[in-house]
């Protein structure tokens, strides 16, 4: 059954003016396929009957429930093999040859989803830089049903199974019944909040942002209001970590760009640009197996775009 135009253009306006994503026409059978679990849940016969019942009753947690729909996207364990290669072998050395004494590193993860990407960077940078280091790991989302999970910190089988390379799972990872749950040091090293991209960013500074998969997702003036936001809260020298498909590039010309393994970063102009060190190492991390395109390292979610 096709949705109504009524229907479509109310939705779309709602996730518009809470979320500042565009549901352009077209993405029908999304609204439909995210509403009709919801639809179902509340004994009515379809999407458009369920969405006449939200506008009609105008109940606060009905039209949240409607957004956070719209705007929950699938994550996996380390998406993509380039940004936590690049954290590896540019970022990090970067880091520490600006700072020799890396004791504190701070990392915003926006539109964290249920929690996959933040862990993947807590795991990764565990490794790399060890106890010396406190790292404290900022990871933000506008749905609150999926933050509730990634506070939890608990996957069952087919989650873990999407991208999370075995030996990272015995090391960081505890059997709790028929699902996995987090290792509690991993756990402390991040807070999870709900926050708007729309809104003031977390108390920065930051010396990393993830911001992935998420602009695609909003108009140029939106794109342009939030990286300015992320500009904020980004030390001099930081990085900021933006999907494949995404580029500050004509957009907003306070970044600079910097080519990194297969993609590239971004790192902030603030009156002079800082050119990336040679890596201490070129060692590459083994090849693991996983449900994506396999990446050289192990691969990494707003949440707040549509899909990732």
């Amino acid at each position: 059954m096709s949705l109504t135009r009524e229907t479509f253009d109310f939705v779309a306006d709602l996730v518009r003016r809470r979320s500042a994503i565009q549901l352009e026409p077209g993405k029908e059978y999304l609204v439909e396929s995210r509403l009709l679990p919801l639809a179902r849940e509340g004994g009515h016969s379809g999407v458009d009957a369920y969405v006449t019942s939200v506008r009609t009753g105008r109940r606060e947690p009905d039209l949240v429930a409607v957004v956070e729909a719209l705007t929950t996207n699938e994550t996996s364990w380390f998406r993509d093999s380039t940004p936590f290669s690049a954290l590896r072998t540019h970022m990090l050395p970067a880091l520490r040859a600006e700072r020799p004494v890396l004791d504190r590193l701070r990392v915003w993860s926006a539109a964290c989803s249920t929690g996959q990407e933040p862990y993947s960077i807590a795991m990764t940078l565990a490794e790399i830089l060890g106890p010396s280091t406190r790292t404290e790991i900022v990871a933000t989302d506008l749905s609150d049903q999926v933050l509730n999970q990634a506070k939890e910190g608990r996957y069952s089988q087919l989650e873990v199974n999407r991208g999370l390379p075995a030996p990272m799972l015995v090391r960081h990872f505890r059997r709790s019944g028929a699902d996995w749950q987090i290792a509690e040091e991993l756990r402390r090293t991040i807070t999870f909040q709900r926050h708007n991209l729309l809104d003031a960013p977390p108390l920065g500074p930051f010396d990393l942002v993830f911001l992935r998969n998420v602009l695609i997702y909003f108009d140029l003036a939106t794109k342009r209001a939030i990286l300015g936001r992320v500009h904020r809260v980004l030390r001099p020298g930081g990085f900021l970590v933006l999907g494949a498909a995404e580029t500050t590039i004509g957009v907003d010309g306070d970044w600079e760009r910097v080519p990194v393994a297969r993609g590239s970063v971004y790192r902030p102009v603030h009156g002079g640009t800082a050119a990336l060190p040679t890596p201490r190492t070129t060692a590459t991390a083994p090849t693991f197996g996983v449900s994506r395109p396999a990446p050289t390292f192990p691969p990494a979610t707003v949440n707040q775009g549509v899909s990732r």
